[in-house]
């Protein structure tokens, strides 16, 4: 007689098909680094990732999509993947760096979050203010409501550093000048990003990548996106959603939003038990991208789920000869 599985079992298994998810949409994607198409590159992704949706046991709902703002493809908010199973929310970013992936540039990564249903903020494509941090940190050590100097001072008090001693991660914009500006003021070192927010969060959490405070506005899914990770690997997170006009205000109430100018923590925007998975596009400080040759390739993922805290890493090697779909 065959015994049921646990939940932490399925749980267990279900994290590592999501990860043959996101090597699908990663390899997919590869074949048009440094080609200068980030559509062409997202469509691949997408088309990946859906297909590779079809082999897993669930009955997913896409509540953060991706590509509205950009009009690229996308999986689209409201779609239904999976074979059948557990209802769950899922929240996706095949491509996240499309700019990064078309120039060929460090730090594109294919992503997806995976929650029971209703555990995750279902944010539309607009903007989100973020401010983030890592592991081991007093509550409310930073907060979106407090100028960058008190954040600054706050954050070099906790770790027992001098200002000096901080790195700032931020998205390189124009409409991040005054940040700039105030960072460099009271003394903090800054690390600009052309793209790829998810990651620049994730790294708060990453000793390696020597990253204090995440701080700045993008794409509210990718806020969700990231909270997703920090539920896993631990740190804190705020986001506040932006608006550019009262149509935009009217689709978040929409959406189930109350109060449009809430400050989200990040159990607000990830709750419950969380599953997170990413692949390498091009290689950052938290994965390598994808490496090709012409009968295979080789991928470079991280699965994370916040029930144990465990962050898995995996090598994989591919043989196109039996994913050939994959490679085109």
């Amino acid at each position: 007689m065959t015994k049921d599985k646990s939940p932490s079992q399925s749980d267990r298994n279900l994290a590592l098909e999501l990860v043959r998810v996101t090597e699908a949409a990663a390899l997919a994607a590869s074949v048009w680094i440094g080609r200068g198409d980030k559509n062409s590159a997202d469509g691949a992704a997408v088309g990946a990732m859906r297909r590779a949706f079809n082999a897993v046991a669930i009955d997913g709902l896409v509540v953060i999509g991706e590509g509205e703002m950009d009009e690229a493809p996308m999986l689209f908010i409201g779609e239904r993947v999976g074979a059948g199973g557990p209802a769950m929310d899922i929240a996706v970013d095949p491509l996240e760096g499309t700019v990064i992936a078309a120039k060929g540039a460090p730090n594109a990564i294919a992503v997806i979050a995976l929650a029971e249903h209703g555990n995750f903020l279902h944010a539309p494509d607009i903007y989100m203010d973020k401010i983030a941090v890592g592991p081991g940190l007093p509550a409310g050590v930073v907060s979106l409501e407090a100028s960058i100097g008190e954040n600054l001072r706050n954050l070099a008090l906790a770790k027992k550093c001098d200002i000096a001693d901080l790195m700032v991660c931020t998205l390189d914009r124009d409409r991040h000048a005054e940040i700039i500006a105030q960072c460099r003021e009271a003394g903090a070192r800054i690390t600009l990003i052309g793209d790829g927010d998810v990651s620049g969060v994730i790294a708060v959490s990453q000793p390696d990548a020597g990253i204090d405070l995440y701080i700045g506005s993008g794409g509210a899914p990718e806020g969700v996106l990231a909270a997703a990770a920090l539920r896993c690997i631990g740190g804190q997170m705020q986001g506040r959603l932006l608006y550019e006009d009262d149509a935009q205000i009217e689709r978040a109430r929409g959406m189930g939003i109350a109060d449009p100018h809430r400050i989200y923590a990040l159990e607000d925007m990830a709750r419950g038990n969380v599953m997170f998975a990413a692949t390498g596009v091009t290689t950052g400080p938290m994965l390598r991208g994808v490496r090709r040759s012409g009968i295979g390739a080789i991928t470079h993922s991280t699965v994370m789920r916040s029930q144990s805290g465990t962050v898995r890493y995996i090598e994989a090697h591919h043989n196109f000869e039996t994913k050939g779909w994959i490679a085109s």
